[in-house]
């Protein structure tokens, strides 16, 4: 039976379902002092809108029972912390609901009762005052178009740049931030850091068509944009916090999710007395409806997660995480398709990943703070091919014009001391990493060109080279807090890393790369805030850059300088209730040592990236950057059924090269917005939409006489770099709407869904691809005198592919809780 008509039938008779007795549902969980991690007895629980609420107990624990099903605001207090609001935590009957809570203590300026009530919204740290954001798990399950994937819920946020470059903003995940790159991010997981966190990653930089992480094991996502804290080694533009819920320590349960994308199991309980686990596994159906959608791609995935917590002891906390997926990539000729179309589409790499993230992590609680050690390892397997005319010629070297066969492997050690002494926080820490990369890579740039006699008039031009390397990362930082003035209205924090390495010439010398930072925030007013940061961040070249042999074997990056950047950010903060958050920031970034190939002289930040890999090229560390602007940003927790969010960008980002020249970046899109609304409604349903908008992407076009000359040699039209970035292409816009109807029963509850991508099929415009006009059969190229194409391409028809696209996709499923 097609899947539609099982879910039509599915969908059918639940609504028909009787009038039940009202189900019920659990909230528990534990609650810690942000600061210490602490476990904290006698906080109050409160369910808001309702007489029901607890206290936790001597183990900071809580539970309520009995709670009919519904979406409900949690509010948290206790004496001498700033309140806590959860919002739109949902009951159901099915699953228990596991949350872990963290209570920030509270300065005496806010005292006042109506005062600190106002402020339990607030998602900002003495360490981190502004630019920093927070979605909880209900905003990304119910994400209109997010479709359970993380990466793209946190395309809402403000300065954040959804989708690759050259218009691929409508299907790629790369986390693009206030104009810097995608590989300028890092993601950790419960403290661990994750480096792959999509699927199809480009290697050497970020991103893909598909997240990797577990929604129903998330319990919130923190991004830091700017003024993170000195603890986070690697990174130039943001810190992407995932932080996990622990299992069900009272039982097993679970939930089933199926759809026309993709089908996924979890299951989790309790292990032992103080043992809990979470464990999943999906498989993607991506590949079946792009088929019957008519589009060319085919992604093809697995992937698993799993967490398990123990309780060592009183103070000692162990936890184990992992993750990994299963990888394949191509691309097929859809249904409607021109002659010209079908041949580029036939001439595209098919990609074959693996890759996967293991950790264990000890807390140990100390007097007045606690210790956090953590050990993980990371690998990753790239492997494509491209051999022209496509797939159906795999096999034949002749045709052969594109090879990697590469990977990567890290292994960390971190160890962060946090202490509290008086008004004084304080943290300091180190990291090791050990490092090994290996790639066997070919690429054809240029045919050989024959005489008629069948000699050579020109030989073919081809980068051949086979490489690996290992060398070590480590680094060290220190952070301090504290609250001044009277009533500690202004709270400073200041921060210390150095980072080196045993690799690059001079990556020993720490103090190329020590990075202060400083940030404060004042209280204005009882609601208002004025918040600053001043900061310096280093990133080390990408393993596919350190990596990269020319023809004579030699290592010619080894040069190069770590990437640096300056971050100048300001930002004003109002607090009007409990629900209601707005913020007003502007920033200035200034890149140094950033990457420009020698080839061409064009620094990388120009170029963008593919999707195979980032940097298998030579550079040097002579590139400079800027970008800057300013954004605001609302946000309103549930409120009447109601929650929100609102953000707006205006940027620019531009880098130079070796003529010193500042041009757009090629993720300088100026402009980014957002809408997020969702409504809950009655009887379980619930309707949420999302608008997103990008300024044109810039590009560069094609110089149209090399390109005539040289298409046949090396396949694709020549880039006019004299004209770098002078083009842009349309605005992107793409409205997604999800609707959700919540059924529960005594012990299960069923989620049916419909989520549509792009609903007004809205077209995403894309950069034009060259080519030669083709005869109606495709079985050869046109020419203007009819006879075969010159080997200079003199008498070819040249044609530019319009890639502008607007596919409408939707996906219906439902989630089975038990």
């Amino acid at each position: 039976m097609p899947l539609r008509y099982f879910l039509s039938i599915v969908l059918l008779l639940l609504l028909q379902l009787p009038a039940l007795a009202q189900s019920t549902g659990v909230l528990s969980g534990t609650i810690r002092d942000r600061a210490t991690q602490q476990l904290l007895p006698g906080v109050t629980v409160a369910l808001e809108g309702t007489s029901l609420g607890t206290a936790s107990d001597e183990q900071g624990r809580f539970r309520l029972t009995d709670i009919p099903t519904g979406s409900y605001n949690v509010r948290v207090s206790f004496v001498g912390y700033e309140p806590l609001l959860r919002a739109n935590v949902v009951i159901t009957s099915g699953n228990a609901n596991i949350v872990s809570l963290q209570l920030a203590p509270a300065a005496q300026a806010l005292g006042e009762v109506q005062v600190t009530a106002s402020r339990a919204i607030r998602v900002a740290t003495a360490e981190t005052p502004l630019s920093v954001q927070r979605l909880n798990v209900e905003e990304i399950k119910s994400n209109p178009g997010g479709n359970f994937d993380i990466s793209k819920v946190v395309q809402v946020l403000p300065g954040v740049g959804g989708g690759g470059t050259g218009g691929t903003a409508g299907f790629r995940n790369d986390i693009i931030i206030r104009g810097g790159a995608p590989n300028e991010n890092v993601y950790y997981l419960d403290g661990i850091e994750v480096p792959v966190i999509n699927h199809f990653q480009t290697q050497g930089s970020a991103g893909g068509p598909a997240g990797m992480l577990n929604v129903s094991f998330i319990e919130d996502v923190t991004l830091s944009t700017s003024a993170f804290e000195a603890r986070y080694d690697n990174t130039l533009s943001s810190v992407l916090q995932f932080r996990q819920r622990d299992g069900n320590p009272d039982r097993i349960q679970g939930n089933v999710r199926l759809s026309g994308t993709e089908v996924a199991g979890t299951l989790e309980g309790p292990l032992a007395k103080n043992t809990t686990f979470l464990a999943s596994v999906r498989r993607s159906y991506l590949q079946v409806l792009f088929k019957l959608i008519d589009l060319p791609i085919r992604p093809d995935y697995w992937d698993s997660q799993f967490k398990i917590t123990t309780k060592l002891g009183p103070k000692t906390t162990l936890t184990a995480l992992g993750l990994g997926a299963l990888d394949h990539f191509e691309v097929a000729v859809p249904r409607k398709s021109t002659p010209e179309n079908t041949y580029t589409i036939r001439n595209t790499p098919t990609i074959d990943q693996w890759n996967y993230t293991v950790g264990v992590s000890l807390r140990q609680l100390l007097e007045r703070g606690y210790l956090n050690l953590a050990l993980s390892r990371t690998q990753l397997s790239n492997q494509a091919d491209f051999f022209e005319g496509g797939t159906a010629f795999q096999g034949d070297e002749s045709r052969r014009v594109f090879q990697t066969r590469s990977g990567e492997v890290e292994n960390k050690l971190r160890l962060d001391i946090n202490r509290s002494l008086g008004k004084w926080q304080y943290a300091y820490g180190a990291v090791g990493q050990l490092i090994s990369y290996d790639n066997r890579y070919f690429n054809r740039l240029r045919q050989a060109v024959l005489n008629p006699d069948g000699s050579v008039q020109q030989p073919a031009v081809n980068v051949r080279f086979q490489s690996d390397l290992q060398f070590a990362r480590f680094g060290a930082f220190a952070q301090v807090t504290r609250p001044f003035l009277a009533d500690d209205r202004l709270t400073v924090s200041a921060g210390l890393r150095a980072d080196g390495n045993s690799f690059t010439e001079g990556g020993a010398n720490l103090l190329r790369t020590l990075s202060p930072r400083v940030s404060a925030s004042y209280a204005l007013a009882s609601r208002w805030n004025l918040n600053a940061s001043i900061g310096r961040y280093y990133k080390i070249p990408p393993s596919t850059l350190l990596g990269f042999r020319d023809n004579a074997g030699q290592l010619v990056n080894k040069p190069n300088r770590y990437i640096g950047s300056t971050h100048y950010v300001a930002g004003l903060e109002f607090l009007p209730s409990a629900s209601r958050r707005f913020t007003v920031e502007a920033f200035w970034k200034q890149y140094d040592h950033y990457p420009v190939n020698t080839r061409d002289g064009i620094s990388l930040a120009n170029l963008g990236g593919d999707f195979v890999a980032l940097g298998n090229e030579a550079v040097t560390s002579t590139g400079r950057g800027r970008a800057f602007g300013g954004e605001f940003f609302f946000q309103q927790k549930l409120t009447r059924n109601l929650f929100a969010v609102t953000s707006y960008t205006l940027f620019r980002s531009e880098f130079t090269g070796l003529d010193g020249q500042y041009k757009p970046s090629a993720w300088d899109t100026r402009h980014l917005a957002s809408v997020l609304l969702g409504r809950k409604f009655g009887r379980g349903w619930e309707l949420g939409a999302k608008y997103r908008l990008a300024g044109g992407a810039p590009y560069t076009p094609f110089d149209d006489a090399a390109s005539q000359q040289n298409y046949l040699t090396i396949g694709q039209g020549v880039l006019d770099y004299g004209r770098l970035n002078t083009l842009r292409l349309g605005t992107f816009q793409q409205l997604d709407l999800r609707l959700d109807k919540k059924i529960n029963l005594r012990r299960l509850t069923f989620d049916l869904y419909v989520d549509v991508q792009n609903v007004l099929a809205l077209k995403s415009p894309a950069a034009p691809s060259y080519t030669f006009q083709r005869t109606p059969d495709n079985a050869d190229f046109v020419s203007t005198d009819g006879q075969p194409l010159r080997p200079d391409g003199s008498n070819a028809i040249p044609f530019l592919l319009d890639n502008n696209s607007g596919t409408v996709l939707p996906t219906i499923g439902f989630i089975v809780e038990f």
